[in-house]
């Protein structure tokens, strides 16, 4: 019987094979957000179980089942960060950076909820996430999705992806709402799934957003959102959907959109694919006026999306639309013990005049033959082949490991250049 010890489950290990794709994705990400402007701020994994408590609603799924919580050595209750937007908001107020001011933030890394492990789900999951804050306008919220919608060009997944948006209205006309929505719901009681009915008066726009297919068709039925909003409301609602028309944005009206967070007012919006089965949502966001009051700040208008990194891979890994390249594009053989000194000397003098090229240099020692197999594996074009004969004659012999072409001598003093003109193509 093994004693290994195994990751937690739901959380898992990323592999070289696939690390390559996570930083073409970060670099897309990071590219786009700088492009708009939008500064990066980074937080503690860790924040007082309170926070989430407050923000998120103590009846929600998340907080209810989902958050990893614990005592510290102080007795403080500690909670690994379930989102984003939360944190968010509290480093923002601690640090004075929302009062008489605009801010326009963006961060990654990751958040924990204990949910069933299933593809594109774990408990501990990646998220990129942009808050903005100061900004009462529709323009704003037509900015994000015009941002999300950028980097879905960039990375190629556009085509796959649909988007659908909401008004959940102010807070006030969302009340209004909520009381018609259990009315009409208690009639049907019986008949709702298990989570819609302990939902039924703790958070029934939840039950909007059901996947059982009988709960679905009560709510078929009930009373439209959209007939109880506020003119404020219908206002700003009217206005994002004409700037999305005049930027030719696509998208669904989906009036019975909800977010799972207690906090969003007004725009919610949910970008879609059907590539990944159940876990179909890669982003999501909307407005949360009422946050930052409700966390100890001044009131403060804010919008912003969070999207989820593990669904984002999967559809550029299930698409094939990106060549990861190899782990190197020269290999460097080294047939020899004084092979292996000279090498790494002129590996050195490589990276210092081409820092952008990738240069592998063999360590370890090794059969020629065994070097070769490895040079090949690393997918890259060329090996660079140092031996007795070519250190005798400040020499490289090159071969080319992807083209028909015959070996070739390079002199030592001139291989920098040589291999300049080669990745320059």
């Amino acid at each position: 019987m093994s004693n290994s010890i195994q990751a937690v489950r739901g959380m898992r290990d990323i592999l070289p094979d696939e690390t390559p794709f996570w930083q073409f994705l970060e670099t897309e990400v990071r590219n786009v957000l700088n492009a708009y402007g939008y500064q990066e701020i980074r937080f503690p994994i860790v924040e007082k179980t309170e926070l989430f408590k407050r923000s998120i609603g103590e009846v929600t799924d998340i907080v209810e089942k989902e958050m990893y919580t614990f005592d510290d050595r102080n007795g403080d209750s500690l909670t690994l960060r379930p989102e984003g937007t939360a944190v968010c908001v509290r480093a923002a107020i601690e640090k004075g950076l929302l009062y008489n001011q605009t801010q326009k933030f963006w961060y990654t890394g990751p958040m924990f909820r204990h949910e069933r492990p299933q593809k594109g789900r774990y408990r501990q999951f990646h998220q990129v996430g942009v808050e903005t804050f100061g900004i009462a306008g529709p323009d704003i919220d037509a900015e994000l999705i015009l941002i999300t919608r950028r980097l879905w060009k960039q990375l190629g997944i556009l085509p796959n992806l649909r988007l659908e948006i909401n008004t959940l209205g102010t807070p006030a006309a969302r009340a209004i709402y909520r009381e018609k929505l259990v009315e009409y719901l208690s009639v049907h009681e019986n008949e709702l799934d298990a989570d819609s009915r302990s939902r039924l008066h703790s958070n029934p726009l939840r039950i909007l957003d059901s996947k059982n297919p009988q709960t679905q068709q009560i709510v078929a039925s009930a009373p439209d959102m959209a007939e109880f909003m506020d003119q404020e409301s219908k206002d700003h609602f009217e206005s994002l959907c004409a700037f999305l028309d005049d930027n030719d944005v696509k998208y669904v009206v989906n009036s019975r959109l909800v977010r799972g967070l207690d906090y969003y007012s007004k725009t919610v919006f949910e970008w879609i694919t059907d590539q990944l089965g159940a876990q179909g949502t890669v982003c999501a966001g909307g407005r949360f006026d009422g946050l930052v009051d409700y966390l100890g700040g001044k009131s403060t208008p804010a919008v912003g999306f969070a999207m989820g990194l593990e669904r984002l891979i999967a559809m550029i890994m299930d698409q094939d639309i990106l060549d990861i390249g190899g782990q190197a594009d020269c290999y460097l053989v080294l047939a020899g013990d004084a092979a292996q000194r000279k090498g790494l000397q002129l590996a050195e003098n490589v990276h210092n005049a081409l820092p952008h090229l990738k240069l592998m240099s063999h360590c370890g020692g090794g059969s020629f033959k065994s070097q070769m197999k490895k040079a090949d594996r690393s997918k890259a074009s060329l090996a660079l082949i140092i031996g007795d004969d070519e250190i005798a004659n400040q020499s490289v012999n090159i071969k080319f490991l992807r083209e028909d072409k015959p070996q070739t001598a390079c002199e030592e003093s001139k291989l920098i250049e040589f291999l300049a003109e080669m990745f320059s193509k």
